[in-house]
């Protein structure tokens, strides 16, 4: 037979991939599948039963190497003239991890526990049972800033459960500090420093000081990636409900760097939406709405993205010259501003477009607030005020 056309028996394929297995293992249903694909079924899916008999399956099943069928496997591929099936490494023991976590300061024991969490799901759950995240976490302090990366990007790939994470990070004043000296250099420490804001406790983020935020914000300035961008948005949403934190991140300079990131021109839809949120978040403050209109495009760059973003964007954007017209267009000149850049049409445009009635009545209760400084203004509609 033609070695192109052969096909391959049945049972060495996986019956989660449909490909030819690897590293065949038994599960305690009886049923065969590659290691790679039913450790991701069970472990990262988290889906707990038999892909074929729908039995359950324990989330600690265990999975017994099938070494028989591996061979015939190897041998029907080397007969075939097809890719040579390797023999797996088998996966590490208990305690060897466990010595490599002790000695984990040394660059080599960590680039050993970093490869083996690569080679399977097993490998890594060995790290997880052999107390890696808090030996990992508990090195980060003491680490060098390349040997803090790996460290991180290890902890990272064990995906940790939330709940497991928790106890780690919510009153860990120390951890988060640590991570935002770290920022600037490791792509690691964003990810894992937007985990942190999400799970530390409100106590916590109160007491983070000015220079938390000003690294946070580094990472908008930088505009490194685009990913990172919208991490460092995220931490200030999660810090924005406390008026403490919110005064530490208009100090920060939160509020120019979002404005000069849209004037970029190149955020996606979802950073202008968590730039708009921030935004409307500190115009809550006194500090957060002298910020924006002290920015010579503040006003200009919030009316800008107006029925052109999304709904989400829209709403923001109106909160926040809401903000703007009741609490600082206390002189002529912003209310002027408003008119000249734009704001006034968008906000006549809000209230004949598929808005939310509350963003209407919102962008209806500007217009009206002001309306004696813009009804002479022809982008003025005071029709749209008797609806």
């Amino acid at each position: 037979m033609d070695n192109d056309t052969e096909e391959v028996p049945r049972y060495f394929t996986c019956p989660i991939s449909l490909e030819i297995m690897k590293d065949p293992v038994t599960t305690p249903t009886g049923i065969t599948y590659d290691r790679e694909s039913i450790e991701r079924w069970l472990f990262i899916d988290r889906r707990l039963t038999c892909p074929v008999t729908n039995e359950p399956l324990p989330s600690d099943a265990e999975l017994t190497p099938n070494h028989t069928l591996r061979r015939l496997i190897q041998s029907w591929s080397t007969l075939h003239a097809t890719n040579r099936i390797p023999t797996p490494r088998p996966p590490a023991d208990f305690a060897t991890v466990q010595n490599l976590l002790r000695n984990i300061s040394r660059p080599c024991s960590l680039s050993l526990l970093s490869s083996l969490a690569a080679e399977s799901e097993s490998n890594r759950r060995l790290i997880l049972r052999a107390d890696g995240p808090r030996r990992l976490l508990s090195f980060l302090p003491s680490a060098s800033t390349s040997s803090a990366d790996s460290a991180l990007s290890l902890f990272l790939s064990l995906r940790v459960p939330v709940d497991d994470l928790r106890p780690f990070i919510s009153d860990n004043h120390e951890l988060i500090h640590c991570l935002t000296t770290l920022i600037s250099q490791s792509f690691s420490a964003i990810l894992f420093l937007k985990t942190a804001f999400e799970l530390a406790s409100p106590k916590l983020l109160e007491r983070l000081k000015v220079e938390a935020f000003q690294a946070v914000v580094g990472i908008i300035r930088d505009g490194i990636s685009k990913q990172g961008t919208k991490a460092a948005l995220q931490m200030l949403l999660l810090s924005c409900p406390w008026g403490t934190s919110r005064a530490k991140i208009v100090e920060a300079g939160a509020v120019a760097e979002i404005i000069e990131m849209e004037l970029r021109g190149n955020a996606e839809k979802r950073m202008t939406e968590l730039g708009l949120g921030v935004l409307e978040q500190l115009c809550m403050c006194a500090d957060g709405r002298a910020a924006l209109v002290g920015h010579a495009a503040g006003i200009a760059v919030v009316a800008q993205r107006m029925i052109k973003v999304s709904p989400a964007a829209d709403e923001k954007a109106v909160v926040i010259l809401t903000a703007v017209a009741k609490y600082s267009a206390t002189s002529g000149e912003i209310v002027k501003e408003m008119m000249m850049v734009g704001a006034v049409s968008k906000l006549c445009l809000v209230m004949q477009a598929e808005c939310l009635s509350g963003v209407k009545e919102k962008a209806s209760w500007v217009l009206r607030l002001h309306s004696r400084g813009w009804k002479n203004s022809p982008c003025f509609n005071s029709d749209l005020l008797s609806r």
